[in-house]
């Protein structure tokens, strides 16, 4: 049954940055457009990730909007790396200041997306409503978000189990109280490496499951100071202008070391490392400019984060289970808050499931080899289906009656990262096969908005109707990006870069490592009247 039809310009999915942002960039552009968004508020990834130690690992002065000087100097961030509800509270003032909920549909579903007579139909659901919506848009813009889409993989027997069970990225809005329970946390990714010292606070006893141990650097979070962000407030556009400028376009004052690991002697790498170590963050694997590429440069730079481990933990058996033996970095790195000393508490033990996986589930707990660990509460940390997951969910049908789950069945390919041969005037933001994960993904997330804004801007002036990607161009783009993968370390192990943490999703690399010359790719595209691409 359908419940009615409206028209936009605009369609857009999805009220998280990227989505926000591409509303009022449509606006600005006399668009008409219309948000839908599953969720109750705006955030996206904020908006559902509000587990215990929940923050971001890219520095608030970089990681917020740069579009509004008025905006970027105006709000004020507390601290160096910004809290779940600090960055919710930005999204919300964002979405208050530039008016933006009037074109948000919340508690809205989009089940389906079908290309038809030159346009877009939408088919939208309401959580409170049975009846299908259907509106009609020139154009839609993917801002599903590349986090968003959680994955909590099933167990034997997991439907026995009586107590609670929670997903990091589905938390409980009005939190959870551990005090006096046995709790379970599977996973030591980002999420579980930022949950798991706070949820040990709470806990009577913690029991750690861990697959696949993780390389973390130790945030070194604080309090920030009023004369550091006046600073930056100073040259605001300076600052964005340096970050955008590097490969992660983040870190412009903190900028790559001119020397390979293997090209200094053991007391100035040493230096380096152990300089960067106790700085802190993401930019730690910066020390040396060829982390990524030299394989013995990094099993240098790994062996140094793997002696941190042996020294911060203090039963050697943990610790070497704790000790990662894989490319540092071909896994996201994770940033940490106490994460090693945690397991030094007389209250947390560790399982290491690489010995003996998990077999199942009882009413009372988790069954790992011969032993039962009984507790009263699991937390699934195991991250999402990232980059595509929510695309997914999602029945796309676009040009001759082609799926994107078909076009997609070995991996998703697309040109730039924006767009997909056989699916008009369709865009994804920080989609497979652009930076997006790489990168501060705010930027990305600009980048991608006032590409598709001005694109859709000369297609009206040009008189055009449509925008496509031919398969030559996306045959070509996904290998390239694959060839400029293949120079790197990042494919030599399993990550949720390839899909590898989703059973049956196809093993592709799915960003593409370096912003500038990326950007600098868009932009020759755009100022050669979109070369790649078939206009109608």
């Amino acid at each position: 049954m359908e419940a009615s039809r409206t028209s936009v310009d605009v369609a857009i999915v999805g009220a998280g940055f990227a989505g926000m942002y591409m509303l009022h960039r449509a606006r600005q552009a006399g668009l008409s457009a219309q948000v839908f968004e599953r969720g109750a508020g705006v955030g996206g990834t904020w908006f559902w990730n509000r587990y215990p130690g929940a923050r971001c690992d890219v520095p608030s002065l970089e990681y917020s909007y740069q579009f509004s000087e008025e905006l970027q100097q105006d709000w004020n961030w507390s601290e160096k790396y910004a809290t779940q509800p600090e960055i919710l509270r930005y999204a919300e003032h964002v979405a208050d200041r530039f008016d933006l909920r009037r074109n948000i549909s919340f508690n809205t579903t989009v089940k389906s997306l079908q290309w038809q007579d030159d346009s877009w139909l939408v088919t939208t659901v309401q959580t409170a409503e049975a009846a299908a919506s259907t509106t009609v848009a020139r154009f839609v813009v993917l801002a599903t978000g590349c986090l968003s889409s959680a994955n909590k993989p099933t167990f034997r027997d997991d439907h026995l189990f009586a107590g609670h069970t929670y997903h990091t990225g589905a938390w409980p809005h009005d939190g959870v109280d551990f005090t006096g329970q046995r709790v379970a946390v599977i996973g030591t990714g980002s999420s579980g490496i930022q949950a798991i010292p706070l949820i040990a606070q709470q806990a009577k006893h913690l029991t750690v499951l861990q697959r696949t141990p993780a390389y973390s650097i130790p945030a070194r979070n604080q309090q920030l100071a009023p004369e550091y962000i006046a600073d930056i407030k100073a040259n605001y556009p300076g600052f964005r202008r340096k970050n955008s400028l590097t490969r992660a376009a983040l870190g412009g004052d903190t900028p790559t070391g001119p020397h390979g690991a293997c090209e200094v002697n053991d007391d100035d790498r040493y230096a380096a490392l152990e300089a960067r170590w106790q700085k802190g963050g993401l930019l730690f694997l910066g020390a040396f400019n060829d982390a990524l590429t030299n394989p013995e440069s990094n099993r240098l730079i790994a062996d140094f984060v793997r002696d941190k481990i042996r020294h911060t933990v203090s039963d050697q058996r943990t610790a070497a289970a704790l000790t990662p033996d894989s490319i540092i970095g071909c896994k996201r790195l994770c940033v940490d808050t106490g994460y090693y000393d945690t397991f030094n508490l007389p209250n947390v033990s560790l399982v290491d499931l690489r010995r003996c996986p998990i077999e199942r589930f009882t009413t009372g707990g988790i069954v790992v080899g011969e032993d039962e660990h009984p507790v009263d509460s699991i937390v699934f940390a195991t991250g999402f289906d990232a980059m595509t997951g929510a695309i997914a969910k999602i029945t796309i049908t676009g040009r001759d009656g082609m799926t994107l789950h078909d076009a997609w069945s070995a991996g998703p390919v697309n040109y730039l990262g924006l767009s997909v041969h056989g699916f008009p005037n369709l865009f994804t933001i920080t989609g497979p096969g652009s930076p997006s994960v790489l990168t501060n993904m705010i930027v990305s997330i600009e980048h991608h908005v006032e590409w598709i804004a001005d694109c859709v801007s000369w297609l009206g002036n040009q008189g055009r109707r449509s925008i496509e990607a031919t398969a030559d161009a996306q045959d070509r783009w996904v290998q390239h990006v694959n060839s400029v993968a293949g120079m790197t370390l990042y494919q030599s192990c399993s990550s949720w870069y390839l899909g590898a943490n989703v059973p049956g999703k196809p093993r592709v690399f799915m960003p593409l490592p370096g912003f500038p010359a990326y950007a600098q790719r868009c932009a020759d595209v755009a100022r050669e009247n979109y070369r790649g691409f078939v206009l109608d």
